[in-house]
Order: structure tokens, then C-alpha cells, then sequence
């Protein structure tokens, strides 16, 4: 889920900044500094937005540059436990395949992408026996979170499941609401 949050930081303005307005430079060095930066009790940050206060700058001996405490409020994305996400399929493996939902990638292991047998191809498509239902890397997809790690923040695992109701390739789900809605009209019929 994305979020607006408030963050406080100290942020050293080098003397080449010192020209732009103080506000300005402040913003561009925390982006500098935040944008990208993943914490397990901030997930990922997407962007500072906004300068809430800037305290008095000091000088430290030695260092010619400006150290300002501020508050600020950046959008960050933490995902959560049972959250219902829409991806994007950016890679299949014969294990399973990655979604993308927003800044980062999540994992559907092949057994938590349908009920159904799966088989893999070289060409990167999953397709069930049965069910002949086949996912492959573009599709548009509907999944839950069921799993995050932050024990290595170069490398976030974030698994997901799709098969539960509601949930797949949005195609699939396409299919089963006309399915439903067939049945409905012709118990009322």
C-alpha cells in the first residue's frame, strides 16, 4: 500500500547548492538521499514530496557546508500482509512467476498461481492442464500478498498467491464473473 508519511532528517547542503533557494536545495538533497531507500519500518520510498520545517542551519568546523534539521513527508510503499495487489507479469520461471506491483517485484510460486496442473514452456507461459487457463509476461494480474522479508534489504521478498477467488490474471476473473452471471440469469429464468 502506498503512504504519506512524515519523516525527520539532518541534511548537509554542499557549498555548490548554497546559491539555490535553501527550500529547493533541502528538497533535492533529501530526494537525493531518500528516493530509492528501502527500511523495513518504511518500506520503499518513493519520493520526498513536500519540506514541512526547516531548523537553523549549522556549520561544522571543518566541513564548509550547511547541516539543516528538517521535517518532511514522502510517499513510501509498504506492503502488507493479505493486501490485494494489481501487477503486471514481468517474468516467468519454471518455479513460478514475478509480478510487478509498483516499485518492486513479487514472487507467485507455480503452485500458488492456479488450481489446476502447471506446465511451463520455453516460450514463458504457465498453462493449466485442465483448465487451459495460461498466464504469460504482460499479463495483467490481480494477487495477495502472503509473504514479506526484509532480512535483506538489497534483495525484498515479497511472496503472493492467485488462487483464491477474485484473484489471477484479470481475464481469468472476466471469465468466471460472465460465468456467474450466466448462471444467475438462468436460476432466475
Amino acid at each position: 500500500m502506498f503512504y504519506e508519511i512524515t519523516g525527520k532528517s539532518h541534511v548537509r547542503i554542499p557549498p555548490a547548492l548554497l546559491k539555490q533557494d535553501t527550500k529547493e536545495a533541502v528538497l533535492q538533497k533529501l530526494n537525493d538521499t531518500f528516493e530509492g531507500y528501502i527500511g523495513g519500518n518504511v518500506g520503499f520510498v518513493i519520493y520526498v514530496t513536500e519540506i514541512l520545517n526547516i531548523g537553523d542551519g549549522i556549520i561544522i568546523p571543518g566541513d564548509g557546508a550547511p547541516y539543516y534539521e528538517t521535517e518532511f513527508k514522502m510517499i513510501t510503499f509498504i506492503p502488507e500482509i493479505q493486501e490485494v495487489c494489481l501487477g503486471k507479469i514481468s517474468d516467468i520461471t519454471n518455479f513460478g512467476a514475478f509480478i510487478n506491483i509498483g516499485p518492486v517485484d513479487g514472487m507467485i510460486h507455480v503452485s500458488q498461481t492456479m488450481d489446476d496442473f502447471i506446465s511451463f514452456s520455453k516460450s514463458k507461459v504457465l498453462t493449466g492442464k485442465e483448465s487451459k487457463k495460461s498466464l504469460k509476461v504482460g499479463d495483467k494480474c490481480r494477487a495477495r500478498v502472503i509473504a514479506v522479508s526484509y532480512k535483506d534489504l538489497a534483495n525484498i521478498k515479497i511472496g503472493l498467491t492467485m488462487r483464491q477467488p477474485g484473484l489471477g490474471n484479470l481475464k481469468w476473473i472476466e471469465e468466471d464473473v460472465k460465468k456467474l452471471n450466466k448462471k444467475s440469469k438462468k436460476e432466475k429464468e
